[in-house]
């Protein structure tokens, strides 16, 4: 491809898959979440601040280039703050002050969901499986990411007013960060993705990171679930412990399982479910990850549906 056809299917892949599409961001734009919902995310949204910084410094450890270090380094400045300045990671957590969340908890990232963790982690794993190339062209979501974070301003200041607006400092600061960075990473792009074989990894490295992202809101909804037994289960009590009978087989449950599963009434949701085991074992400290953990696994086998 010529280098604007190249630029011309790098910004495709992101008018049909950016996750300014996912329902979850629709319904934010529109309005319509509960105060609850906006907490989840930026409670969640939080781990993915913080593996940003990690996926930068391992692609500044690809380059062998003097001045792409130096460019570079400065997007870990942007998120960790310096000297000078507070960073994105602080300005998030100031979000996390605005919306009603305590920071320490935030911070902590103990009850990040599954689903959310498994999709940052996974675009640290994109970056340290791939070529400098394929690591640059992922951060090109940024290309969508100014005029995003534009939208998000004008839509907490209109439907969601109850947030502080010192709250939208992070995403005040992105609106100038992003475009910056994009028109960065796409220059590197255009100017070494010169054969056909590395615009196309560079097409599916901005594909990946679409999906991850979209990964993420899945995670981020899958906690608002309310989860209850699926229809037909049933629990028994038995010597060896409790069983959950279902049409075609037992699952077996162990530990505190049962006590998770008294809990899952149809009207808490996973989020839920989980901070009242953190309230009742404040000893164990990943209490929240294992009851997570527990419920991925009871909805897996069918002992559990949820309903949004």
């Amino acid at each position: 491809m010529t280098p604007e056809a190249f630029e011309a299917a790098l910004r495709g892949v992101l008018a049909e898959r950016y996750h300014d599409r996912h329902p979850f961001n629709v319904r934010m734009h529109e309005g319509v979440l509960a105060p609850e919902e906006i907490r989840s995310w930026v409670r969640n949204r939080y781990y993915y601040q913080t593996r940003i910084p990690i996926k930068d410094g391992i692609i500044l450890a690809k380059s062998e280039d003097p001045g792409f270090r130096r460019r570079w380094i400065r997007r870990i400045h942007d998120h960790d703050g310096d000297d000078a300045r507070e960073g994105g990671l602080e300005l998030w957590l100031r979000l996390a002050d605005a919306v009603g969340l305590e920071r320490a908890e935030v911070a902590s990232l103990r009850n990040v969901l599954p689903g959310v963790r498994r999709a940052c982690d996974a675009y640290v794993e994109f970056v340290s499986g791939h070529d400098l190339l394929e690591s640059v062209a992922s951060s090109l979501t940024e290309l969508a990411a100014g005029g995003l974070m534009a939208r998000r301003i004008a839509c907490f200041e209109r439907h969601y007013p109850w947030v502080k607006t010192d709250g939208l400092r992070y995403f005040e600061s992105r609106t100038e960060q992003a475009p910056r960075d994009a028109a960065e990473g796409l220059r590197f792009v255009l100017e070494r993705a010169t054969r056909e074989e590395d615009q196309a990894r560079c097409v599916r490295a901005l594909e990946r990171k679409c999906e991850i992202l979209w990964a993420l809101l899945d995670g981020v909804e899958w906690g608002g679930r309310r989860l209850v037994l699926a229809r037909g289960v049933k629990l028994h009590d038995e010597a060896e412990g409790p069983v959950a009978v279902l049409a075609e087989r037992a699952v077996r449950i162990h530990g505190a399982g049962r006590e998770i599963l008294a809990l899952c009434d149809g009207a808490r949701t996973a989020g839920a479910v989980a901070a009242a085991m953190r309230a009742r074992h404040e000893a164990p400290p990943d209490v929240e990850r294992e009851t997570y953990a527990f419920l991925e696994d009871m909805e897996r086998l069918g002992v559990l549906e949820g309903t949004p």
